[in-house]
């Protein structure tokens, strides 16, 4: 496990536990997977001109989408209206436990693959190699590419390992992959639809 790791999870949980003590005075909640689609969500709305704690709604990290059938439930004796986001792969845990706990899936929405991937083909690669480079971040990128691992592999695969190989630079790219997608008015489907949603 690396060394990160035990700092990212400390970090979800403080994230989960901030979110649910603003969950009484909410009129609806967003349930996404992890925090990076917590900021990704949450830049959206600010580049939309909107400011979703104001309007109170709460942003919800589970921990991942097998943790969803515990959130719906400790939400259930709230009067907070659902919607959420989820990756392709965890989509059917969704919907199963949204059938089970009889709340509408239509303010649901599924990224194909992921949210970052999504976010990756909004910005396009070469966009993101633009990003890279204003971060300074493109020379450790290159070396990345020169792994025998990853030499050979596309490129869109080689952003998506790369920008997600480490915690921080996953949340860092979250806010920014996400701001310049709006900038260009390329949001991704889902997340424009959930925000539309609420």
């Amino acid at each position: 496990m690396p060394a990160s790791a035990p700092i990212a999870n400390a970090a979800s949980l403080r994230a989960t536990a901030e979110a649910l003590e603003r969950i009484p005075g909410a009129t609806a909640a967003i349930l996404v997977e992890g925090i990076s689609d917590q900021i990704a969500v949450t830049t959206a709305a600010t580049a939309q001109g909107r400011d979703l704690a104001a309007e109170h709604i709460v942003i919800v990290p589970i921990g991942g989408a097998h943790a969803i059938t515990g959130f719906l439930a400790r939400l259930a004796p709230h009067d907070v209206r659902l919607a959420g986001l989820c990756d392709r792969l965890e989509a059917p845990i969704f919907q199963q436990a949204l059938a089970s706990a009889a709340v509408s899936p239509s303010t649901f929405f599924v990224c194909d693959r992921d949210l970052e991937e999504e976010l990756i083909r909004a910005v396009t690669p070469q966009g993101v190699l633009t990003l890279l480079e204003s971060e300074r971040d493109l020379r450790p990128f290159h070396s990345f590419q020169r792994q025998p691992a990853w030499r050979d592999r596309p490129l869109p695969a080689q952003l998506y390992r790369f920008l997600r190989s480490s915690s921080r630079r996953n949340l860092r790219y979250a806010h920014l992959l996400t701001t310049s997608a709006a900038s260009a008015d390329s949001l991704p489907h889902p997340l424009h639809a959930l925000l539309a949603a609420v």
